[in-house]
């Protein structure tokens, strides 16, 4: 995918690397008044050189405001790759944790990883489902308990007759208390 950039110019399209700073730095700028190059090699867990070296490349592609020995600062451009990676990884790991019930450490690696692969269409469709097995009278915490033992235990059709039955029940109560 090419994007072009304030100026209008052609540009390649980030890295992961890349998107992985800018959000680093994004959520550091929010914890601290100012972001140096040890707080971005201790959250990214790499070296100060390694760091140094990545904000000559996000300077020259003018994400980040930096001299060297001064602080980081991300350009309003930057700022804004930073704000949708954080969005992105925290939708995803939201609906790791919360929907399929992984662990918040795996969920939290695997949603670093996808953040920078989902298309913005698929993204939306994440958070749309989420929204609605959480809102929904089909949904919601009943509904994710029963995928959760469908997990542990698989099909079993006397389950899902039970659950159908579970379900119009509670659907009549819903309808019958609107009638009131």
């Amino acid at each position: 995918m090419i994007s072009t950039n304030s100026n209008n110019t052609v540009r390649k399209p980030l890295t992961s690397s890349i998107e992985d700073y800018l959000e680093a730095i994004f959520d550091l700028g929010k914890q601290k008044k100012v972001v140096r190059v040890k707080d971005i090699a201790g959250r990214m867990n790499v070296k100060m050189p390694t760091v140094t070296s990545m904000l000559k490349t996000l300077s020259g592609k003018g994400l980040v405001h930096y001299e060297k020995y001064e602080y980081v600062e991300l350009t309003n451009e930057g700022a804004d790759v930073g704000r949708e990676m954080r969005r992105r990884h925290d939708a995803l790991r939201t609906f790791l944790t919360d929907i399929l019930k992984i662990d918040f450490e795996r969920a939290d690696e695997e949603a670093c990883r996808m953040e920078h692969t989902l298309s913005l269409e698929t993204l939306d469709s994440f958070t749309d489902f989420m929204e609605f097995v959480q809102t929904c009278p089909r949904a919601g915490e009943s509904w994710l308990q029963r995928f959760k033992e469908y997990r542990m235990s698989g099909h079993m059709p006397e389950k899902c007759k039970a659950n159908i039955e579970n379900f119009s029940c509670e659907i009549k109560k819903q309808v019958d208390s609107m009638e009131v």
